[in-house]
């Protein structure tokens, strides 16, 4: 028995990333009496799993057996069944017949010459009378890992009897190596189990459990680009992705982009172990088609590989290849293969398999990709042909695959070349900023820095260093003056640093103004330089930032940023003159304009391949169908979004914060919490005021909905703190006013409330938001009843709901109608028809599916029916002991004071009853009490005098 698997130690947090789930299936399936057969290929983390459900369940078993078999030692008969039961032998020997003792005896240890064939009987017996014998004093649990070593006798004696345990306390912890997710040798090994047992397959992890498994070993700092390719090598397996970045650490020269990773000897040794089977033309076969990116037999005959379907069908029945008849590409039946098969190879070899896909292939790009790799040093041609490859992957949307050209004709660019070398790593790292692979783009850039004098390579180098940064602009702080410097007073070169130094003052700063300034300045300077593509971003960027001020001049300089000519690349960017103007439609509430604007922005960045601008105009069409009402739809694209952006690192920040909306509102609640609550550590860690503002806005409404006014209230004060000093004066900017005007009224602040509505309505009155006004409204009705205007407050609700869905703004609307439901619930005549009150509510929160909205209606309509309702005053009737409380607090205490329940004040003052919770836990600390029966004490002393 292995001493780590004898003794497991303490599980770390790594052996589960990604199996999360199905431990806790695993683990229910165990609790409920079950057994569990764990399975899946090799090195995909089966003795992990077992070892981490061995450890937290086998502290409620009385016994724990455990055996783990070798492949040198399946040939032993019966020694399995010595480890099992070995140690426990003594134990249960006085509680079995003589015959099978002796027959057991024999197994275990050897003397005797006992063997299935000859005590058959007796030894089945034995194992199930012993197994039997340790359930009397109290659970088992067998744990048994790769069953398919266990040795033939063993595997029969442990299937006899797990067939015959049935209702004794015996539970079977197994894991078996399975190629296939369903094959003859699993469900061999399941029917040797119990009945009840349950099949857990272990599958690859995906690229983010892969990095999140990497960084737990100590691996976090590798490039995303090349973590991905760890992952699409290792095919997901565990094993394979730890030894690829073991070997990547090791390596004194790390692979350069477009170069296959190091293949570590011992996974060589592992899936190429028969290798040595193959004739060595099919071994060159398989090497050309490794080298290939989507080899099929008419390619490999193409590239001279006369005999390539007899060779390929030889590797698959050694399989190496996987055996798919009616598909034309040949595929390793694992990518690690097909690795392990290229780092094998000598480099002559190589060489010569990529010289023959160069005029093999049909595709201009792998043609080129082929003659670099088969040629060596500097050659003007082959740097011209891999240029022009680079330009047509740009153009089909596959800047990631332009990155790698790039890098490959900077490197066979002559010192004399013109291009220069330079240049064309510049381009690179521009191409992999599109693609989302800031690492890639930021080494190249630095390693520019370290060769060149030129200053226009210099300032295009810093460039691309500060835009890595993204919203972690302090951090490049240093990078400006540097970059001014290199500028010198060239003009197309100031006003790309401008242009930068305008981000700077919005993200960094938090000063809209500045940004306006440098912005308008950046645009000047390259009209003047003619540079028209910087001209066109920085007037983009100016209207965005006069857009989120609300000042009178944006939709002039969106004009002007949409005037010919335009740049392509400018009209569909993130940050483009596309960009500013739905984000001007949106705030202007003309959602189906904005809608069609981003979705068609949204189509070209996907043709184009642009990571970055994908992620952004997903969040945008997302924020758009939320503004509609469409919660479902709205969810799935801010999931989208936000996979997209943890995969490329890009965006994180606003994508958490945007699903945390979508989640809040169309649904899980807890999740939006979690969401919002990162989106504002990561805005406060890169000391982004401007997203800072916006994730503490999705964090107060995620509370609104969870019930949590008082959260609610500390979040969006700090927005409204955050806005006044960036200069923020448009409401429809953040749309958080009216969250807050509800949660102020829910506390018992309902003159606070007034105020933020006054204030906010003079913007929105002055810049025409007719959906912010709405919804200030609706706001302002909730003031209106606490101060028991009931009238007043019907009349405004009905207004804003009606506004609300002429807009289109079908959420906010619903929620309208539910306020109105709440409202009229608290009068006789909606106590009487309570059944029905709640019904336009329902009928309209479900159209959006708004799954945690719909939640809250269930819950108001099976809220105790209210007494009939009391008018509570701001200002009660003298009594010193409440004269300090504040409004709310003085309602609560007066309603526990006419004897109602938590929940009956909650359905009267239209709060939740965690808002009552916390207001009495506040009036019991101000009044120096400590029950509601002080209170009545109060009001009965009232009543005395």
């Amino acid at each position: 028995m292995r001493r780590d698997f004898q003794e497991p130690a303490r599980c770390r947090p790594d052996l589960l990333i990604g199996r999360e789930e199905l431990f806790a299936d695993a683990k229910e399936q165990l609790a409920s009496g079950g057994s569990v057969l764990v399975h899946g290929p090799a090195g995909i983390g089966k003795s992990t799993f077992l070892r981490a459900l061995a450890e937290e369940y086998g502290a409620t078993a009385h016994t724990v057996l455990r055996c783990s078999a070798t492949e040198s030692e399946s040939h032993l008969p019966f020694l399995a069944l010595a480890d099992l039961l070995g140690l426990v032998l003594d134990e249960i020997a006085p509680r079995l017949p003589s015959a099978q003792l002796t027959a057991l005896e024999s197994a275990l240890t050897g003397r005797g010459e006992s063997s299935l064939q000859r005590d058959g009987l007796a030894l089945r017996l034995a194992v199930l009378s012993a197994l039997r014998a340790l359930a009397a004093r109290g659970p088992v649990l067998l744990v048994a890992d790769d069953l398919q070593w266990l040795d033939p006798a063993s595997a029969e004696l442990l299937g006899f009897a797990a067939r015959r345990l049935g209702g004794t306390p015996v539970q079977l912890l197994c894991a078996v190596r399975t190629e296939g997710p369903e094959g003859q040798e699993y469900d061999r090994h399941l029917r040797a189990c119990p009945p009840d047992t349950a099949a857990v397959r272990l599958g690859p992890l995906n690229r983010t459990q892969v990095a999140r498994l990497l960084d737990h070993r100590g691996h976090g700092a590798l490039p995303r680009s090349t973590v991905r390719e760890i992952h699409r090598t290792s095919g997901g397996n565990p094993l394979f992705a730890l030894e690829l970045s073991r070997a990547l650490a090791d390596s004194p020269t790390p692979p350069r982009p477009g170069e296959p990773l190091p293949v570590p000897t011992s996974l060589r040794a592992l899936v190429l172990s028969r290798l040595d089977m193959l004739s060595v033309e099919a071994r060159r076969t398989l090497l050309v088609a490794s080298a290939g990116a989507r080899p099929t037999a008419a390619l490999l005959h193409a590239a001279g590989r006369e005999n390539a379907e007899a060779e390929c069908a030889q590797a698959a029945e050694l399989g190496l290849l996987a055996t798919e008849p009616e598909a034309p590409a040949v595929r390793f039946a694992h990518p690690l293969i097909s690795a392990a098969l290229y780092a094998e190879a000598p480099a002559p070899e190589r060489r010569a398999a990529h010289a023959a896909l160069s005029t093999a292939a049909s595709d201009p790009i792998e043609r080129a990709r082929h003659l670099a790799l088969a040629t060596t040093g500097t050659d003007p041609e082959v740097a011209a042909k891999l240029a022009g490859a680079a330009t047509l992957a740009r153009d089909r949307g596959a800047p990631s695959v332009a990155a790698q050209l790039g890098l490959l004709a900077a490197r066979r660019t002559p010192a004399d070349g013109v291009p220069g070398a330079e240049e064309r790593r510049l381009t690179a790292a521009e191409d992999a900023i599109t693609a989302g692979e800031v690492d890639l783009a930021r080494d190249i850039a630095r390693e520019v820095l370290s060769r060149t004098t030129v200053a226009a390579e210099r300032v295009r180098a810093w460039i691309v260093v500060i835009d890595t940064a993204g919203h972690t602009m302090a951090e490049v702080d240093a990078v400006f003056p540097q970059a001014l410097a290199d500028a010198g007073q060239d003009p197309r070169l100031l006003a790309l640093v401008n242009y930068q130094l305008a981000w700077r003052a919005l993200i960094v700063q938090g000063d809209f103004t500045e940004a306006r300034t440098a912005a308008a300045h950046a645009a000047a300077l390259a009209e003047h330089g003619g540079d028209r593509r910087t001209e066109l971003m920085a007037l983009a960027f100016q209207a965005q930032t006069e857009t989120l001020m609300g000042h009178p001049e944006a939709p002039r300089t969106i004009k002007r940023a949409l005037r010919e000519p335009q740049d392509a690349s400018v009209a569909c960017h993130h940050n483009g003159a596309g960009s500013a103007r739905f984000r001007w439609l949106v705030m202007g509430d003309r959602l189906a304009e904005a809608r069609g604007t981003v979705t068609a922005l949204l189509g070209e960045v996907r043709r184009r391949g642009s990571v970055e601008s994908e992620v952004h105009f997903l969040r945008g069409l997302a924020e758009t169908e939320l503004h509609a009402g469409h919660c479902g739809r709205a969810l799935e694209l801010a999931r989208e979004a936000l996979r997209l952006a943890r995969d490329s690192g890009i965006g994180e920040t606003a994508s958490a914060m945007l699903t945390s909306m979508a989640e809040a509102s169309g649904g899980d609640v807890g999740r939006a919490l979690s969401l919002a609550h990162e989106a504002v550590e990561h805005a406060e860690q890169d000391g982004d005021q401007m997203y800072l503002s916006r994730a503490l806005a999705a964090l107060g409404y995620a509370q609104l909905v969870a019930g949590d006014a008082a959260g609610t209230v500390r979040a969006l004060r700090r927005v409204r703190r955050l806005e006044q000093d960036l200069g923020i004066t448009d409401p429809a900017r953040g749309r958080w006013q009216g969250d807050l005007a509800e949660a102020l009224v829910r506390i018992g602040e309902p003159a606070e409330a007034q105020d933020l509505i006054d204030t906010s309505r003079e913007h929105a009155e002055r810049l025409g938001r007719a959906s912010v006004l709405a919804v200030l409204d609706r706001a302002e009705a909730l003031v209106r009843a606490a101060r028991g205007d009931q009238e007043g407050a019907l009349a405004r609700l009905t207004s804003a709901q009606d506004r609300l869905t002429g807009l289109g703004y079908g959420l906010e609307a619903a929620r309208a109608a539910f306020a109105l439901a709440q409202l009229r619930a608290r009068s006789p005549e909606g106590a009487r028809r309570r059944g029905t009150v709640y019904d336009e509510a329902t009928r309209l929160f479900r159209r959006c599916r708004a799954l945690p909205w719909l939640g809250q209606v269930d819950e108001a309509r099976s809220a105790p029916e209210p007494a009939p309702p009391v008018s509570v005053p701001d200002a009660p009737e003298p009594l010193d002991a409440l004269a300090g409380l504040a409004a709310m607090e003085r309602q609560v205490a007066a309603l526990v004071m006419e004897g109602a329940t938590n929940r009956e004040i909650a359905a009267r003052l239209f709060v939740s009853v965690k808002t009552v919770e916390a207001t009495l836990t506040r009036v019991y600390r101000k009044l120096g009490i400590r029950s509601r029966v002080d209170i009545v004490r109060l009001a009965a002393g009232r009543r005395a005098k």
